[in-house]
C-alpha cells in the first residue's frame, strides 16, 4: 500500500478549512493517492469535536480508510516506547501506535509535529 496516512494534527487542520491543508488532501486524493488514518485518529477527534462538528467530521472519517491497530502495528509501537524510553526520551503510546501505523502499512505520516515522532525509517510528510 502506498499514500499517506493523516495524523490529528493535519485531520484538524481540514476540518478547519486551512486552505493548505484542504488544496493539499484534494491534490492527494486527485492523484489516487491513499489517505488513511489510524482508529487512534478517529479516537483522538471525537474526543475533541463539537456537537456541530459531527457531520463534516463523520463525513472527512469515512471517506478516509481507516486502520486498526494489529498485533503488528502494537508489537512496533512498543518496541518503540521501550527503545526511547531507555534513552530517557518519552514517545506517546497514542503517537507510537499512528506511526507503527504509517509504518508497517508503507504510509507517509501527514504531521505537523515532526518531533513527536523520531521513530527510524517512518516517512513523515508535512504539507
Amino acid at each position: 500500500m502506498s499514500g499517506y496516512l493523516l495524523d490529528t494534527t493535519f485531520l484538524v487542520r481540514f476540518l478547519r478549512g486551512e486552505e493548505k491543508a484542504v488544496s493539499w488532501m484534494r491534490r492527494a486524493a486527485g492523484e489516487g493517492h491513499v489517505l488513511a488514518c489510524s482508529a487512534v485518529n478517529v479516537a483522538e477527534i471525537y474526543a475533541g469535536m463539537k456537537e456541530k462538528e459531527r457531520p463534516a467530521t463523520e463525513a472527512l472519517l469515512v471517506a478516509l480508510r481507516c486502520l486498526q491497530v494489529s498485533f503488528d502495528v502494537a508489537r512496533q509501537a512498543g518496541e518503540w516506547r521501550a527503545k526511547y524510553r531507555a534513552r530517557g526520551r518519552e514517545v506517546s503510546l497514542p503517537d507510537a501506535i499512528i506511526g507503527a501505523t504509517a509504518h508497517i502499512h508503507g504510509l507517509a505520516l501527514v504531521t505537523d509535529n515532526r518531533k513527536d515522532f523520531p521513530m527510524p525509517g517512518l516517512a513523515i510528510f508535512s504539507p
